[in-house]
């Protein structure tokens, strides 16, 4: 027998001809099914190989299939089912696959099928920034061209190329040529050592933190800016890339005024505007670096391309210079330059001022030399010379004394000088003048006072430059392997050179040379070049062009740093740097990063503007380490670096390192560089746009969260911890507005803004029909506590009946020791006149379970009256009321609302009641000495209340309450009878369902949902029928309402309205005027079968006639102390 074969080849739509000439049903039947691609739904059908049966394509575009379900296959005549295959078109590639997943074709919408998602994933690329719009610019083209397929530029940089060579380029820089000597002259070979091994161990522990997070996922554009704010959240990103954004700019300041220096000092001499030293050198070095400036950024406007094709020409002149140093250190073992230094005595002279190599007095015997009139300022030799001239002798010594003179021995220590210093040669034997050295004559002075931590703030910028790797992410080949093992093998080699070069330095070059920072002692040369070979002139020109590369790159970096954050757009104000030209170039972000150099260049001077942008670059280092560590502690499940060589430790060591080095070179600028970070992370955290980044921070939010709850769990809190913690239940209209938003503002006065607010709301109906409602009740919870500057959350609870929605939401709400111990709900209004009694049922069974839960309620009456939080009282009293002791509540409620601005200004007056046993003078005593003992400030007075006969009054008020509760219920059962008879008549069949007769367990709906009964399915007869009424009937009938009226009210219920009587006449006439009254709250009865409308009237007659109320029932615990 004969088989089927079905090949089923998943084929790409633009693969296949025909793909537009799609038939009616085919393109209803995809578009039907839910696809991951947007263009899946015009695809052509993929080719099936049939045994025995080929396709073939028309001309137009269309297939031509043969009948599937016709095919013989041999004896059995088998046929494929046209059930299962359409037999008018050909077979879909997806239909047998998505036949293997119908279980799951309702959810294709938000999961994907498997080979759609890794078909995106591989086909992802790492756009860098104004990439979108070259990409939306190529696909206007393709439009034009349909037929020509679009080409994918594919990264192909490999690790020499996008990661190591760009890193020697951006670390190497104009320190190394400009400073290093004078540094290694300064402090010493050891010192110079310890300053370099310690800068470099600064950015090799940043690199090992930094590959770690570069390989934990793709970095686009942003480069460490991306990592940090990723990594530790928008604040801390924004902060610290701006921080790298300012110390990027003005590395490009430094490197224009290094260059300026070398054209200046080294090339052209006599190209100075302004004659002379210090003011007029600076002044020459703001005009030609504003020039400079003005270059570089038309050159950056023009395009970036021309920047890149002259890297590599600035990264020869680089690799060029070194080179040299290192031949010509060999070469100076062998062949000493010629580089003398004039010097008297021990002090240095300054090489433009000995004419003709004349270093020497005289010449011959009597004709006088330059020096000689320079000291004596005339030229016979019976003139009056400087005492120090007069007591010494003139002698050359070699400037490069060569590597093997032995010269380290005395370069190992340091020589600290102080600005106008005369720099010496310690060893050289001198008379010492009695007055130091004058400017007036020509020797080399120091130009600044020096220290240890001068030193390494001028030195640490020639160290940074190791994110260049990370920043061309986009472009490697295989950047999770590039970028760590070219940043690590970039820092190893920058470090191999400095180090040696500190050392060569040392042995090759006399002291007096390399703490002469501008080379006066040897007529002007570039101090590294006269160690160089075969000329200075290689060193002088290869720093020359690589300074000016440098400033170059960095004004080309700087301004895509600045468009990346503005594109996250967590700085409002800077979300106009966010727009360039139509290929993306950062225009206005070139503008400003322009205009911030240019103030880093008229500071004009090197040795200040190096550590402005240390600082800046530290900073940037340490967040990178903390990123990492924090990471690394939290075992946050996407911490998952291919690079492994890592571990906290490290981070947390070069975060240190970042720390001190910071300090170590300038504490005034580290503290400025810190405020101005904390400034702007203060700013994006109050100003800035919401981002949700899956940061280190939000998971060590978490982590501490979990910690603080654990920690909570352990027991109930002490009295001295208590605070409210506060539930509020709010009640939402048929439009989804809050009835009392004025209840939200009194627990925002309560609170002071601080503490657990809960904000709770039921809405009544089913959870899965009434989803969206709860969704948009939330929302509109939210808008209102941030109206009222609430913080806190909100839950929404969907029940069927309001009064088991309260009870689920009391029970679940918090978590942990964050559980609320205070609800706060309003008084129902109008619940005489109120048609439906669920609302004040609903309010007294609030009160038994805030009651049977232990936990404290809090309930504001007339809550419409209350001060909003703009309206504060000038004057006036907080009444306090202490009838019971309730754990204090009474006490502490009236602190915590004068520490809201609203009730400052109140006093605060505390009432309690005596009774005819008490001793009224000593409870006054002892409420002061409580008061005293609570540190609370309160006028207090005891108020005797007389035992006193029954008044007519309370008499007759009980009666109507009673009256009215038992006119209340017959109305209910009437209306229950006369639907009970509709439902008779109308359901013949004697199977019906009965309405309920309004009890309080069945009949609980909140507002609009009376309508709603619960129907009881139950079997009616006749006889039922007879039997209920007759048991029924004395309630319903005329007689039923005349036996009211002999009603004789209850004993109890009597006496609990005389003491509601009686204390509502003593606290209106004493706190009748006065701001909020607090008073406590008596419960409801015990037995649950009472009535709830005597409680309700009990509350009413207790609280009449004044005008606000806060009525305040304890939990059960003891929330105040007068222990310290």
């Amino acid at each position: 027998m004969a088989s089927v074969r079905f090949t089923v080849t998943p084929t790409k739509a633009e693969d296949l001809p025909g793909g537009s000439d799609l038939s009616p049903d085919i393109s209803l039947r995809s578009g039907s099914r839910v696809r991951f691609e947007s263009d899946s739904a015009n695809r052509s059908d993929p080719l099936s190989e049939v045994s025995g049966g080929v396709t073939s394509t028309s001309a137009g575009g269309g297939t031509d299939t043969p009948d599937h379900s016709s095919i013989d296959q041999g004896e059995g005549n088998s046929k494929t089912s046209s059930v299962y295959i359409n037999s008018n078109h050909q077979v879909d590639d997806d239909d047998f696959y998505d036949k293997n997943l119908a279980l799951f074709e309702e959810e294709m919408d938000t999961r994907p099928k498997v080979s759609s998602l890794l078909s995106r994933l591989v086909n992802y690329t790492n756009l860098t920034q104004g990439a979108k719009e070259h990409e939306e610019a190529e696909s206007i083209g393709e439009k034009k061209k349909p037929m020509r397929p679009r080409k994918t530029k594919i990264p192909s940089m490999g690790t020499l190329m996008g990661v190591y060579l760009p890193c020697l380029q951006n670390i190497f820089g104009v320190i190394l040529f400009l400073r290093l000597t004078w540094v290694v002259g300064t402090a010493g070979v050891l010192q110079a050592f310890c300053i370099v091994l310690m800068c470099c161990c600064c950015t090799m522990l940043t690199a090992i933190s930094m590959s770690a997070i570069a390989t934990n996922g793709v970095v686009p554009a942003g480069g460490s800016y991306f990592m940090i704010s990723r990594s530790l959240g928008p604040e801390f990103g924004g902060a610290v890339g701006l921080c790298f954004y300012l110390g990027t700019t003005f590395a490009g300041a430094m490197y224009i005024l290094g260059a300026v220096e070398i054209l200046l000092v080294y090339i052209a001499p006599g190209a100075a505007i302004f004659e002379g030293e210090g003011a007029a050198m600076l002044n020459n070095m703001r005009i030609y670096g504003s020039i400079f400036l003005l270059f570089m950024a038309l050159l950056v406007f023009v395009g970036v391309k021309y920047v890149n094709k002259l890297a590599s020409v600035f990264l020869a002149c680089v690799i060029i210079s070194i080179l040299s140093i290192y031949v010509g250190a060999l070469v100076s073992a062998f062949s000493v330059p010629d580089f003398p230094v004039c010097m008297l005595g021990n002090r240095t002279i300054n090489a433009h001022d000995v004419v003709d190599n004349h270093c020497s007095k005289t010449v011959m015997v009597e004709k006088t030399t330059r020096l000689w009139k320079l000291f004596c300022h005339n030229s016979q030799l019976n003139a009056t010379c400087d005492e120090y001239f007069t007591s010494n002798n003139f002698s050359e010594i070699k400037g490069i004394p060569g590597l093997t003179s032995g010269a380290i021995s005395e370069n190992l220590w340091g020589t600290y000088l102080h600005k106008g210093d005369v720099l010496e040669k310690r060893s050289l034997h001198a008379s010492q003048a009695a007055h130091p050295a004058s400017d007036r004559y020509p020797y080399v002075f120091a130009d600044i006072t020096t220290s240890f931590t001068v030193l390494v703030g001028i030195f640490f910028p020639s160290v940074t430059g190791i994110m260049a790797g990370s920043n061309r992410s986009g472009d490697l080949k295989d950047a999770q392997r590039s970028i760590p093992i070219g940043t690590i093998l970039a820092i190893l080699t920058t470090s191999l050179v400095y180090l040696s070069n500190v050392v060569l330095f040392g042995a090759c070059i006399e002291g007096v040379v390399l703490r002469d920072k501008f080379g006066h002692s040897v007529k002007g040369n570039l101090v590294v070049g006269t160690l160089a070979w075969p000329s200075p002139w290689v060193i002088v020109i290869g720093s020359f062009f690589s300074t000016c590369g440098a400033g170059l790159q960095s004004l080309t970096g700087a301004p895509r740093l600045l468009q990346a954050i503005a594109k996250d757009n967590i700085i409002p104000f800077l979300r106009v740097f966010g727009h360039g030209k139509a290929n993306g170039e950062p225009t206005w972000a070139l503008l400003l990063t322009a205009l911030i150099a240019e103030l880093g260049i008229l500071i004009a001077s090197l040795d200040m503007v190096a550590p402005i942008l240390t600082m800046f670059f530290l900073m940037c280092y340490l967040f990178v380490n903390l990123a990492c560590a924090l990471q690394t502690l939290l075992r946050t499940p996407n911490w998952r670096p291919r690079f492994s060589y890592y571990h906290w430790s490290l981070s947390f060591l070069g975060m240190t390192f970042c720390l001190a080095l910071m300090f170590i070179s300038s504490w005034y600028y580290a503290i400025v560089a810190m405020v101005i970070a904390g400034m702007i992370y203060k700013y994006i955290e109050y100003q800035g746009a919401e981002k949700e980044w899956g940061d280190g921070i939000r998971g060590l939010s978490l982590s501490a969260a979990r910690y603080a709850l654990l920690r909570l769990e352990e027991g109930p809190p002490h009295t001295k911890n208590w605070r409210p913690q506060l539930l509020v239940l709010l009640k939402l209209d048929e439009d989804a507005h809050v009835k009392s938003p004025r209840l939200l503002t009194f627990a925002s006065q309560l609170k002071a803004g601080k503490g657990l607010t809960i904000v709770g709301t039921v809405v009544p109906g089913n959870y899965l029909q009434s989803y969206g409602e709860a969704l948009a009740a939330e929302q509109t919870l939210k808008h209102l506590m941030d109206k009222e500057r609430v913080k806190g959350f909100c839950q929404c609870i969907v029940a069927q009946k309001p009064r088991d929605g309260i009870s689920h939401m009391i029970q679940s709400s918090g978590l942990g020791g964050m559980k609320p111990n205070t609800v706060v709900m309003g008084w129902p209004h109008a619940w005489r006149q109120s048609e439906d009694p669920q609302s004040w049922k609903t309010f007294i069974n609030t009160v038994r379970v805030t009651t049977a839960a232990h936990l404290a309620l809090l309930v504001p009456k007339n809550i419409s009256l209350f001060p909003s939080n703009s309206e504060p009282c000038t004057e006036g009293y907080i009444d306090v009321w202490w009838i019971v002791h309730d754990g204090g509540m009474l006490m502490l409620l009236p602190f915590l609302l004068r520490q809201h601005k609203v009730w400052r200004k109140c006093s605060m007056r505390i009432f309690t009641v005596a009774q005819m046993e008490d001793n009224s003078i000593q409870m006054k005593k002892d409420l002061l000495t409580f008061t005293y003992q609570l540190r609370i400030d309160a006028e207090v007075e005891v108020v005797e209340m007389h035992d006193s006969d029954i008044s007519a009054y309370t008499y007759e008020r009980t009666l109507m309450m009673e009256q009215r509760c038992q006119m209340l219920r017959q109305m209910r059962l009437s209306k229950s009878d006369r639907d009970r008879e509709a439902q008779l008549v109308k359901d013949r069949n004697s199977m019906l369902r009965l309405t309920s007769i309004g009890s309080d367990d069945e009949d609980d709906t909140d507002g609009g949902d009376s309508e709603h009964h619960r129907r009881i399915q139950m079997t009616w007869t006749k006889e039922k029928t007879t039997q209920y009424r007759a048991t029924h009937s004395g309630c319903s009938t005329p007689e039923g309402f005349r036996d009211m009226l002999s009603i004789r009210p209850d004993h109890s219920n009597v006496r609990r309205m005389h003491t509601a009587v009686k204390l509502n006449e003593v606290i209106v006439n004493r706190s009748h005027d006065a701001r909020v009254v607090l008073l406590n709250m008596p419960g409801p009865p015990k037995n649950t079968e009472g009535d709830e409308n005597s409680d309700m009237e009990f509350l009413e007659v207790l609280t009449e006639g004044l005008e606000r109320v806060l009525l305040v029932r304890g939990g059960g615990s003891e929330v105040i102390t007068i222990y310290s």
